[in-house]
């Protein structure tokens, strides 16, 4: 057993998450790996903490990756990511009686995002208009339901607000990521027969594990070939994958992120929040 202890990040965007690492640092351990849960309030603190080495890899959402990478000189390590992590998309959705049927029509009107720093529910999708042609503040209005900020949109109350404001025409459109809209499709959270998708963006990338740039490669990569034994048929397994909503976990990649830098620059994030 290598009795090294490899110090895990996690943000508690929901009490689920403590359940979720506990049963993680458990399948570790029964894999001979120590790993020690370490919690945060939000990702901004988490990045501060892996890159003062105080944390060994960060459960990162895709906008404290590219933080993290901003601010590490691109010196940090990219690991592991869900599967449902790749090619996801956001959506713009509209009342099916509004007549508003593509994103130039959304001239003068109002748009509903998610929580401020969001990149699914409102950096990539602001991003995506603006290359449109659509300026917040010129050609719409921004209206965002900033529930959960520091989270990153992981809190899904800013979309779901959104939404029930376009439901109750209180905005002209609203904005969420993919999965939210097929998962509200299929429980009944939205009619698709009162709100439609009339816009998606390209496809993106969303959460990552992010190493410590001086992490040692070789416990790195024990530490990756013990997550990827995690087997969904593994009844045991499945119950933490369905909680952090994945089938496997696959290797990382940061080519995804290119649409959340160029939404990241265009705003000005970083030096803004």
């Amino acid at each position: 057993m290598n009795h090294e202890t490899i110090k895990i990040g996690a943000v508690i965007y929901d009490p689920k998450v403590t359940v979720i690492w506990g049963i993680i640092a458990n399948f570790f351990l029964e894999n001979g790996v120590n790993v020690e849960c370490l919690f945060f309030k939000d990702y901004e603190t988490q990045v501060d903490a892996l890159l003062k080495s105080e944390i060994d890899i960060a459960w990162n959402s895709p906008l404290a990756w590219v933080d993290a990478a901003m601010r590490s000189h691109n010196r940090c390590i990219k690991s592991a990511m869900r599967d449902t992590d790749q090619d996801r998309k956001s959506v713009f959705l509209t009342r099916a009686d509004s007549n508003i049927a593509s994103l130039q029509e959304l001239k003068g009107k109002k748009i509903g995002f998610g929580a401020i720093d969001s990149p699914q529910a409102r950096l990539i999708p602001m991003n995506f208009l603006a290359q449109n042609g659509l300026k917040a503040g010129r050609d719409y209005e921004e209206v965002v339901f900033n529930i959960g900020y520091g989270l990153h949109g992981d809190h899904v109350g800013g979309e779901r607000d959104a939404l029930h404001a376009l439901q109750n025409g209180l905005v002209d459109a609203s904005v969420c990521v993919d999965l939210n809209y097929e998962a509200w499709k299929q429980d009944g959270t939205l009619d698709e027969k009162q709100i439609v998708c009339i816009e998606k963006t390209p496809y993106f990338d969303h959460c990552i594990f992010t190493v410590r740039e001086d992490f040692p490669l070789e416990r790195l990569k024990v530490w990756e070939e013990t997550l990827f034994k995690m087997d969904y048929n593994n009844p045991e397994h499945k119950e933490m994958m369905d909680m952090e909503g994945l089938k496997q976990w696959v290797k990382g990649r940061t080519s995804g992120y290119a649409q959340l830098e160029e939404a990241v620059a265009l705003l000005n994030f970083f030096k803004k929040a």
